[in-house]
């Protein structure tokens, strides 16, 4: 999956669930739900799922701040899963670009700016920096685009 399926909403699946498990690359029926997702990052996401947002936001971006590179060769290597934490961190990163991803309509150029830029609102760090830090950092993003999307936040 790629920014651009988000241009058109009709496309979109129902639920966020599916879109983030898509972004993460899982092979999932049509719709997943919260529960089937939070089941699946909890017994651990495969190296794939690394590879799918690294194709997204650039290997930089996901191998080094969010998963060690030795870490994810070695899951890769062995066909084991990544570990709750590591999971855990891929699917907070997700969660952040499909609620970017959805704001900006698939537009890759904006999306980018957007979570490449130091933002007054997130106390001057950058959206992908916030949403790799921890689970809050990435609540805080979220909240912020749900706010935007509200026209509360700027």
């Amino acid at each position: 999956m790629d920014f651009q399926a988000y241009a058109d909403r009709s496309n979109l699946p129902a639920s966020e669930a599916t879109r983030v498990a898509n972004l993460l690359g899982m092979d999932t029926p049509e719709d997943v739900s919260d529960v089937q997702l939070a089941l699946r990052v909890s017994k651990g996401l495969r190296a794939r799922s690394a590879h799918a947002l690294a194709r997204l936001l650039g290997t930089r971006s996901i191998v080094g701040p969010v998963i060690p590179e030795a870490t994810l060769r070695r899951a890769r290597r062995a066909g084991k899963s990544l570990s709750r934490e590591h999971s855990e961190r891929l699917y907070e990163v997700g969660r952040v670009v499909d609620a970017v991803s959805c704001a900006f309509h698939g537009d890759r150029n904006a999306i980018e700016a957007f979570m490449s830029r130091p933002h007054p609102l997130l106390e001057g760090s950058t959206p992908l920096d916030l949403a790799r830090s921890s689970s809050a950092g990435a609540d805080a993003v979220v909240s912020l685009i749900r706010r935007a999307e509200a026209g509360m936040a700027v």
